[in-house]
């Protein structure tokens, strides 16, 4: 029996000093980078242009326990774009939560005006050139697709070069006010139509109302062509 005590004192003893190594394991830096790196890299995947992701330096001094499944999530405020702050979270064993600052730059082509644009100017293609550059570091609502200026009007002076917002142009009005316009109704293997005079402006899609020669007051969807889809 003494024997059995003394083997069994001896293997606790063995085994304490192992607990012990395992409970003071220290969680990596390297794995707290790798998880805010692929956290980035999947939630800027849809992001238009080339991904660069570089994560900031961590403090030497930071000591966590060593964590089973560090969790990265982003804080209240922070971006997926540009300079921002990736938290790291643990549950088990010992719950912490650090945050580490990163930057992840979209490097893509740009829509700038060539030549000065005049507030009201209609867009044409001549007017917009491409550049290429960090997206992140433009101002929001930045135009990467000259079809979606062209055609449509400048809502103030641009100077050239200046890298065109979606906020700067409106889409040009299908109908506008006071002008005589095509009512059409369509059914099942019929259409008529009728002139009117449209009461307001409207852009393509959007609902505007007419007066007929009779002086009835119809609505419809305006089309392209100075056209309403009036529907009874």
């Amino acid at each position: 029996m003494k024997i059995l005590v003394t083997a069994l004192s001896a293997l606790l003893c063995l085994a304490a000093p192992a607990a012990h190594a395992q409970d003071g394991a220290r969680e990596s830096h390297t794995v707290l980078r790798t998880t805010v790196e692929q956290f980035l890299k999947t939630r800027s995947a849809g992001l238009p242009g080339d991904i660069h992701i570089s994560v900031g330096a961590i403090d030497p001094r930071l000591s966590l326990p060593a964590c089973q499944a560090p969790e990265a999530f982003l804080p209240n405020g922070s971006r997926i774009w540009g300079r921002t702050t990736v938290g790291v979270r643990c549950s088990v064993p010992a719950p912490w939560t650090v945050y580490i600052t990163a930057t992840v730059k979209v490097i893509g082509q740009y829509v700038v005006t060539a030549a000065p644009l005049a507030q009201g100017q209609v867009v044409a293609a001549n007017d917009l050139a491409m550049l290429q550059g960090d997206l992140t570091a433009l101002p929001p609502g930045i135009i990467t697709d000259t079809g979606q200026a062209i055609g449509r009007t400048v809502t103030m002076s641009l100077r050239a070069g200046a890298p065109l917002r979606g906020d700067t142009l409106r889409s040009q009005p299908a109908v506008t006010q006071g002008q005589v316009v095509r009512l059409v109704t369509n059914g099942p293997g019929f259409q008529v139509s009728a002139e009117g005079r449209a009461l307001a402006s409207g852009a393509e899609g959007q609902v505007v109302q007419a007066r007929t020669g009779s002086g009835q007051v119809v609505s419809g969807v305006a089309r392209a062509g100075g056209i309403l889809d009036v529907t009874y």
